[in-house]
């Protein structure tokens, strides 16, 4: 049998095909981006505001109004002024209005057919 008339070029070849392989494979992995440090701080602030929003929406979803009455939900001593009572609003509510010149506020729901406030 005949050997090839360039053996050389095919043994320069493989190399040299294998090296830009290497090359371009080297090349396609630093084209990937890295999150530069001021995005991450970015991305920290912005979990961290996301984190403040459910924070001050749960304690503004645990507020109860209760006017005048204290911590302990007892409402002011002394007679009623007045009552006023609210339908049809996304507050339906019994306000109580004392002598003293204060109110509290009583959200109400319908249960069942019957009013319920309190």
């Amino acid at each position: 049998m005949a050997m090839p008339a360039h053996p050389a070029r095919f043994q320069v070849r493989l190399p040299l095909a294998l090296a830009l392989t290497l090359a371009a494979a080297f090349a396609l992995g630093a084209c990937e981006k890295k999150p530069s440090a001021e995005l991450q701080q970015l991305q920290q602030r912005l979990e961290q505001q996301d984190l403040k929003i459910q924070q001050l929406e749960q304690k503004l979803n645990a507020v109860t109004p209760r006017g005048a009455a204290d911590s302990s939900g007892k409402p002011p001593a002394g007679p009623v002024k007045s009552l006023t009572y609210r339908s049809g609003t996304s507050d339906d509510r019994l306000r109580i209005y004392w002598a003293d010149g204060t109110k509290s506020d009583l959200p109400c729901t319908e249960e069942q057919a019957t009013l319920v406030c309190g």
